[in-house]
């Protein structure tokens, strides 16, 4: 097996109080990542504007993926329905999805669209499966499932869509709570998978199998930036979250590692918080930066990347004001779309909740 190179991130020379350096520390044990304290960081790209509704009365909004015609395609993850939400904000349903078992962290989840297709990843009685149908107008068709067999558990189940530059599909899985599964290259959990729109591996996949990338506890972002480079954020355990930079075949080290291991089989993540300040779901490329959505940490984070790919000091947008934020999303006319996700058991609903934001990004 290739053992893949190791990427470090550029240290980033801070120069704060050593109080906030503590706070910033606190409540980390057990790994070797270099978390940045928030108090300290700031931007260097464009920063975020003022954020509007442009639906709210959702229920748990679990990815949004634009037509062509600009109206955005968003998945509810509890009720299975698949909506289609214009740029003014008028919201219809398209259907409930067929075969979808919500459980726990599983449900209808990751939605992505190429020509007249729709990708839908899902929660079934006995796995998660992805989808495609033919989307006329209003009206889905011609359903078929074209990958099935992906472990599902009550939690850890991944759930991202997205095509890459590459035209091709990638999905993200998580490790279902069975943490030897992200090590196990046969196995579908725990990895980022890529694939042809028929479900068959890609052409020049590392292993000649679904399998792009593997060692991932539970990934749930997919994003791509201008030099068509791949990043994924990933839910740590109990110390640190993660925006890894991905590499086909390499190995990101969950279970053996959680953060910076600097071990030669595994690649360091570019970033890491703490998981009081992140637990990061969704994530999108605008403006020089990738935009990920906290959950437990309720804000939107900001992460500035520079010309080689390497993760400038992130900064926190609206900490506290709209609750968990999963889905992320980069519309056509260059501003980010968020879903908060308060009524997904663990959060706090506000009035208006689950909404859909519209964040200026320049």
């Amino acid at each position: 097996m290739r053992k893949p190179m190791r990427r470090h991130r550029a240290l980033l020379s801070l120069t704060v109080p050593l109080t906030v350096l503590l706070s910033g520390l606190a409540g980390c044990s057990g790994a070797g990542g270099d978390v940045l304290p928030t108090a300290a960081v700031t931007a260097t790209g464009p920063a975020a504007g003022t954020p509007a509704d442009v639906a709210t009365g959702l229920a748990v909004p679990w990815a949004i993926a634009f037509l062509p015609d600009g109206d955005a395609l968003v998945t509810e993850r509890d009720t299975a329905r698949l909506l289609r939400v214009t740029e003014d904000g008028k919201v219809s349903e398209l259907g409930t999805i067929e075969g979808v078992t919500p459980d726990g962290e599983g449900g209808l989840m990751g939605v992505a669209v190429k020509d007249q297709h729709v990708f839908l990843y899902y929660t079934a009685a006995e796995d998660n499966r992805i989808v495609r149908y033919r989307l006329t107008g209003d009206a889905l068709s011609d359903r078929r499932v074209i990958v099935q067999g992906i472990p599902k558990g009550g939690i850890h189940n991944g759930g991202r869509l997205a095509f890459g530059p590459d035209g091709h599909l990638y999905a993200s899985t998580g490790e279902t709570g069975d943490r030897d599964l992200a090590q196990q290259r046969d196995s579908l959990a725990g990895k980022i998978l890529r694939m042809t729109v028929d479900g068959a591996p890609a052409p020049g996949n590392p292993f000649g199998t679904l399998v792009y990338s593997y060692g991932h506890r539970n990934v749930q972002g997919l994003a791509w930036d201008d030099s068509d480079r791949l990043y994924a954020s990933e839910f740590g355990a109990n110390a640190y979250d993660e925006v890894n930079l991905i590499e086909p075949g390499a190995n990101y080290g969950w279970p053996e590692v959680e953060g910076r291991g600097d071990d030669q089989r595994f690649v360091n993540p570019i970033l890491t918080w703490s998981t009081d300040e992140a637990s990061p779901s969704g994530m999108a490329y605008a403006g020089g930066s990738l935009w990920v959505g906290a959950l437990r940490g309720e804000r939107l984070w900001q992460v500035p990347l520079g010309a080689d790919g390497a993760a400038g000091r992130p900064v926190a947008h609206f900490a506290d004001r709209y609750g968990r934020l999963r889905a992320v999303t980069t519309a056509p006319d260059g501003t980010v779309w968020v879903g908060t996700s308060n009524k997904d058991g663990r959060g706090s609903p506000r009035e208006g909740d689950d909404r859909i934001l519209s964040v200026p990004t320049s």
